[in-house]
């Protein structure tokens, strides 16, 4: 299963709902606050975007401090759970790699990233697919960076849409580059420290460092899993050679924090 991600969704009042379907059971809704949109099945938050800034003030924007991680930029990105494609688009305008890829098990998902979210303009190659069958038959060149944000829901609340298990975190570590890293969304802190990377050292063994990113206003944690040593300060002086993510700016909107794993 394949899917978007994240809490249940708090909003403003002044809020327009721009576009809703029924669909599979499923209600979904395109909703609009300013130049932002935001999209929701069954009042789970799935994406959001805002093409003035490129930031959204959740947890998506901490996919940019993961990708920051790596001593250079990342060339051949994967995201797996496109939603309606906001790590895609954040991708493409911060750091413009020459290959990025985005799985999602729902057409209508990718439906909706190109009809509100400007999705067509990541240039990115989609793929309507299960990320478990998907990866289980890559045989192509091997990614810098894969972001594993594979999310659906039950009864209204976000859920895994694959467990951190120790045969799933093997596969996705054979899709890394030598130099790469992976990226994976956690509903919470408890649920990353249940992960199969934090229990074993055979899962562990692979990587260098480990790192856990968390913002102001949702319970998620994503984990970053690098193949090659680094440090959340030489993290934080990457994010600062560009403008709009540099933190010490008043006018930055990204905020978030880091600690290391191991």
């Amino acid at each position: 299963m394949a899917g978007g991600s994240h809490l249940s969704a708090c909003y403003p009042r002044r809020v327009a709902v721009i576009w809703r379907r029924e669909s599979g059971g499923t209600r979904y809704e395109v909703r609009s606050h300013g130049a932002t949109r935001r999209l929701l099945s069954d009042g789970v938050f799935h994406s959001a975007w805002n093409p003035r800034t490129g930031l959204t003030g959740r947890t998506w924007d901490l996919f940019l401090p993961a990708a920051f991680a790596l001593a250079t930029p990342a060339r051949r990105i994967l995201v797996l759970g496109v939603g309606a494609g906001t790590a895609l688009l954040q991708y493409r305008r911060f750091i413009d790699p020459d290959t990025l890829v985005g799985v999602d098990l729902n057409p209508l998902h990718l439906e909706i990233g190109r009809r509100f979210f400007g999705l067509e303009s990541a240039g990115a190659t989609l793929i309507q697919a299960d990320a478990r069958d998907w990866v289980a038959g890559w045989r192509g060149a091997r990614f810098d960076l894969v972001v594993d944000d594979l999310y659906g829901h039950v009864d209204g609340e976000p859920r895994r849409g694959v467990p951190m298990t120790a045969a799933w975190a093997g596969a996705l570590a054979r899709l890394l580059a030598p130099g790469g890293a992976l990226v994976a969304n956690f509903i919470s802190g408890r649920e990353l420290l249940g992960c199969v990377q934090l229990r074993s050292q055979r899962a562990r063994a692979g990587y260098a460092s480990g790192f856990r990113l968390w913002g102001p206003r949702d319970h998620n944690a994503v984990a970053v899993f690098c193949r090659r040593p680094t440090s959340a300060s030489e993290t934080r002086d990457r994010l600062r050679r560009v403008t709009a993510l540099d933190d010490r700016r008043r006018d930055c909107m990204l905020s978030y924090s880091m600690r290391r794993l191991w």
